[in-house]
């Protein structure tokens, strides 16, 4: 059985690539959520104004990968204490944020929450906001598997592959 969550942070060109390293993602797709304009664009949601926050729908097969590890990789991937940015990534576009689908998601999404919070302690409280899952807008074709098609691109290098590193490290019993 598939399940998608949509999950917000920082910049989605990092989550996309981290969970394309796990065994049992079947599907990434970076797209834009939880803001106000219709079917908004990359350069709107740069601007910071849309409300939107770069996001990835992630589709895996809970028979494969138990949805607490999705959440868990989710929490490891970016620094859930950062409000509103992700190092030099900044703007409530970067954000934090878990869109759930239903409430099951809501109390799986809650979970995860809490247990990042005692992972995260010494660095400061999380921040990761659980907002309602609107309209989701897949991003521009250039920006899905980005990193795959960019490896060697500066962004990717110096910020996506010690995200995709610690995704390794942390959840080895999963990679593909």
């Amino acid at each position: 059985m598939t399940t998608t969550f949509v999950l917000a942070g920082g910049c989605f060109w990092c989550l996309d690539a981290a969970y394309r390293q796990l065994r049992g993602v079947v599907e990434v797709v970076s797209c834009y959520t939880g803001g106000s304009t219709a079917h908004p664009d990359y350069e709107q949601v740069c601007t910071g104004t849309t409300g939107h926050a770069e996001a990835v729908a992630v589709t895996f097969d809970d028979t494969v990968i138990p949805a607490e590890v999705i959440l868990d990789a989710f929490f490891t991937m970016h620094d859930p204490t950062q409000l509103n940015r992700q190092g030099n990534d900044v703007g409530t576009q970067y954000r934090s944020a878990m869109f759930p689908r239903d409430d099951e998601q809501r109390g799986l999404f809650e979970a995860a929450r809490e247990r990042a919070a005692e992972t995260w302690a010494e660095r400061g409280p999380v921040v990761t906001t659980i907002e309602p899952l609107g309209e989701v807008t897949p991003a521009e074709d250039y920006h899905q598997d980005f990193f795959a098609k960019n490896p060697t691109q500066g962004y990717c290098l110096a910020v996506a592959v010690p995200k995709v590193n610690k995704v390794r490290a942390a959840f080895a019993e999963y990679l593909r």
